[in-house]
């Protein structure tokens, strides 16, 4: 079923609400449900079970929301970036909105191979006051090393967070009726195949209670 594509569509989209419990592989599959019910003219890859040539910029974790992920999908046919738009606008679940469309080239860089950073709104609920926090950060950033155990594949690796932090800001706080505090945060981290910073990994070497957290993936940027 193999189908040699002649055009090269790159969307931007943004994920809300319960769509940010999907994992990688269910967003890739609302993904392929999304292009087929428009009716886009898809080139599809070889062998037994042929799927939708597409390729998203970087995974999004499970539980972040985005105003910025990137999707390339390519097509056996052509199309104009308002008619693919359009289609897609109509079958689009709650939670997932599609931004804009543009035609990239056929032979332009793999969008994973060119992430290098991403930016990041957190949002933490806490008893801490807005000074402690500050303080909180500017001794996270003074350290020199980070080190860290992730788990991966059933393997523990040892790992150094900190060279994959590259800006770590205070935004803003307000009080709550719950008589804790809101802190806004801007968080800066390497993102792509050398390394990624997590923004909840960042917390956790705060040393702050913390009671709830959200982040939005708010920037990609890459070469």
């Amino acid at each position: 079923m193999f189908t040699e594509a002649v055009q090269r569509l790159r969307l931007t989209f943004s994920v809300a609400g319960p769509l940010r419990y999907l994992s990688v592989l269910d967003m890739g599959r609302l993904w392929e449900r999304l292009l087929r019910r428009a009716g886009l003219p898809l080139a599809y890859t070889q062998g037994f079970h042929p799927h939708p040539r597409m390729q998203f910029a970087a995974p999004l974790p499970v539980g972040y929301l985005s105003e910025a992920e990137w999707l390339d999908i390519y097509l056996r046919e052509p199309v104009t970036c308002e008619g693919a738009l359009q289609a897609l606008a109509e079958q689009c679940p709650q939670g997932l909105t599609i931004e804009s469309a543009q035609i990239v080239p056929l032979d332009a860089p793999n969008l994973q191979a060119q992430m290098r950073e991403a930016e990041y709104r957190v949002l933490v609920w806490s008893a801490a006051a807005p000074d402690a926090v500050r303080a909180a950060l500017q001794a996270l950033l003074a350290r020199e090393q980070l080190p860290r155990t992730r788990f991966r594949k059933g393997r523990q690796q040892e790992y150094d967070l900190r060279p994959l932090l590259h800006e770590l800001t205070y935004v803003g706080g307000r009080a709550t009726d719950e008589g804790a505090w809101e802190h806004t945060l801007h968080v800066r981290a390497r993102s792509g195949s050398q390394g990624s910073g997590r923004p909840e990994e960042i917390l956790e070497e705060l040393g702050l209670e913390i009671a709830h957290v959200r982040i939005y993936r708010t920037r990609l940027i890459w070469e």
